[in-house]
């Protein structure tokens, strides 16, 4: 059975976006001001060979285009996905099928992506079928805690950038117990350090 997995780029103290101005709208304000977060991936000379316009550190590269080559779909949140402005009408990955979870309507939902509103077990389920017998990737916080809580959750990658944003939204939400993991590698790169776990059961 294809795996599932949540891989990001936080801070060293677990932020994935930055502090909101004051009066700025919750939507749209995408990373706040923590874009710095993915900074490395155009800090090298290395093109990555799944995303165009990518150009990573060679040991960012080998490790990010593995973990990229095995998405055949990604199931998002409904706030990353206003946060991207609906991916414009396609999905955050190249090749993947987009699966956006809500918990009600979504009108801009393009012939691209699919809509569930049942919950992570049926979005995880329609992106498994969408996936062609790859793995799924989660996209956003509340998705990951979700699938964790869910008991879906197979490994957790996290990019971890040498910076202490002091405040923003957290990678991690609440969870109703312990949730242990196992280091698989750690690649260290230019401005990132790459965290590979899987979920211990």
């Amino acid at each position: 059975m294809s795996k599932v997995f949540s891989a990001h780029a936080v801070s060293v103290d677990g932020y994935i976006s930055g502090r909101t101005p004051p009066g700025t709208d919750e939507y749209g304000r995408g990373l706040g001001d923590a874009s710095m977060l993915f900074d490395w991936y155009f800090n090298g000379d290395t093109p990555s060979k799944v995303f165009d316009g990518f150009k990573l550190s060679e040991p960012s590269a080998r490790f990010f285009d593995v973990v990229a080559a095995r998405v055949g779909a990604t199931v998002a949140g409904r706030t990353t996905y206003e946060h991207s402005s609906g991916f414009g009408g396609d999905g955050p990955h190249p090749t993947a099928r987009l699966i956006v979870l809500s918990h009600r309507p979504v009108p801009e939902i393009s012939d691209r992506q699919t809509l569930v509103t049942t919950g992570i077990e049926d979005a995880i389920a329609a992106a498994r079928d969408a996936a062609g017998g790859k793995d799924v990737g989660l996209m956003g916080g509340e998705v990951a805690t979700a699938a964790l809580k869910a008991g879906l959750v197979d490994e957790v990658i996290l990019h971890q950038v040498p910076v202490l944003l002091g405040g923003g939204r957290s990678f991690f939400h609440e969870l109703p117990e312990h949730v242990r993991l196992r280091l698989i590698e750690v690649i260290p790169a230019a401005d990132v350090t790459h965290l590979h776990y899987e979920v211990a059961r």
